[in-house]
């Protein structure tokens, strides 16, 4: 094999759809105002108490102008046409054009933890209730992890790889990674990179439900009479994360296509820590943790004094938040009050595996607007009165480099640094 060129890579667009709009755009002027995306869900049916999510407002497929009824009909896996539509969209904030020369050397990599659930779901449906001819043949194609990069590169004409990263609730953290390794070694010019995630069906709903992973509303919540609190990482009565579907796809350019082009970078992509914790299938390892944390300053080339902010993980979950904080305590010593914490999960949810894309891009932006985002929802826990989490206001904060935590079930750990340019 070649050896690797080391290139240097950058962000140049991104664009997202999460529960606090459909666009970047509506996303970031949502996060930016405090605001949260929650409500009752409206997607489906399901008994459980934990029926407040994040849904993607006013989003409706059917509207594009590449998806006419046949499509609809054919792929009725939900995280389809929302990679579609947000890789394109990714592409006209950078201002890229797919053409014979930047085509081969684009490929697409987005992740999901759970793929086409609910094109599944129908398709069993059908099955028990219509007979076993009634299951579309399309059922395959739906439920395959790498089909939405594919149909994004059938719509906007790339040809460079295309695979999904399976890293659960980091998948969208080892899309970045991997794409970027593969600049950086020279196999692309460019990469979409991120993650996709359509979860609100009844099962999905009620087995994060059954495993004690979700909040469920009670009568004396306070998310019981106003929804948008639903969410509350590193509060004192945080008491598990909200679901919620979403999408995020930032992308990827080698530094010398950057220029050739004229293309304008947003960040660097600039230290990547990524491991497994060999400990449990959900309960997160403080010593991977911490390891991955530290691999990504490392391997930025830089000591966590440089750290200028931090996009937590921040689930809202008991277990995590402490977790994640105590590892935050081991990587940054005396110095991590002064170091701002900002969880986006307050104000999007959990998207699972979009979740880390989502946040990178909402680091990015924020970063180059010389601010930091708020962690909504939040009532101090004195447990954690050394952390600075940016309660419920953002603010303004200039920093060079964010570190964005991601960590996913089966014990996956994917760490990113992004400098600011």
């Amino acid at each position: 094999m070649k050896a690797p060129q080391n290139r240097r890579v950058f962000v140049v667009g991104y664009d997202t759809a999460t529960a606090l709009g459909n666009t970047f755009a509506a996303t970031w002027q949502g996060a930016l105002g405090g605001l949260a995306g929650f409500r009752r869900l409206t997607r489906c049916e399901t008994p459980s108490r934990a029926n407040v999510v994040g849904e993607i407002p006013d989003w409706d497929p059917s509207l594009l102008s590449y998806v006419n009824r046949k499509e609809a009909s054919l792929w009725n896996a939900a995280y389809v046409f929302l990679t579609m539509e947000v890789c394109r969209r990714a592409l006209l904030h950078a201002g890229l054009e797919i053409n014979e020369e930047t085509g081969p050397r684009t490929g697409c990599l987005i992740g999901s933890a759970l793929n086409g659930t609910d094109s599944y779901r129908i398709a069993m449906d059908n099955f028990v209730n219509k007979g076993p001819l009634k299951v579309s043949p399309y059922l395959l194609p739906n439920v395959c992890a790498n089909l939405p990069a594919g149909k994004a590169g059938m719509l906007m004409g790339f040809t460079g790889p295309i695979f999904s990263p399976q890293g659960a609730c980091a998948s969208g953290n080892h899309a970045i990674a991997v794409g970027s390794r593969m600049i950086r070694d020279g196999d692309c010019d460019f990469i979409l990179a991120g993650g996709v995630e359509t979860c609100l069906v009844p099962e999905i709903i009620q087995g994060f439900a059954n495993m004690q992973a979700t909040l469920k509303v009670g009568p004396t919540d306070r998310a019981a009479t106003d929804p948008t609190q639903a969410s509350r990482p590193f509060s004192v009565d945080r008491r598990g994360f909200i679901l919620a579907e979403g999408a995020g796809v930032l992308l990827l350019a080698a530094e010398d296509a950057v220029h050739s082009l004229g293309l304008s970078p947003k960040a660097e992509v600039a230290g990547i820590g990524w491991n497994s914790d060999a400990n449990h299938f959900t309960r997160p390892n403080s010593t991977t943790i911490i390891r991955a944390m530290h691999d990504a300053i490392s391997d930025a080339e830089i000591s966590a004094a440089d750290i200028g902010a931090v996009n937590a993980h921040g689930t809202s979950t008991p277990t995590g938040d402490g977790t994640e904080v105590a590892c935050l305590r081991a990587v940054f010593g005396k110095e991590v009050s002064k170091i701002p914490v900002s969880a986006n999960k307050s104000q999007v949810g959990h998207s699972l595996g979009a979740s880390a894309a989502i946040e990178a891009a909402l680091a990015i932006e924020a970063m180059r607007q010389g601010i930091v985002l708020p962690t909504v929802n939040h009532i101090a826990d004195p447990a954690f009165s050394d952390i600075d989490v940016v309660p419920n206001t953002a603010r303004n904060h200039a920093h060079e480099f964010v570190l964005s935590n991601s960590f996913g079930f089966g014990g996956t750990n994917c760490c990113i640094v992004f400098r600011g340019v």
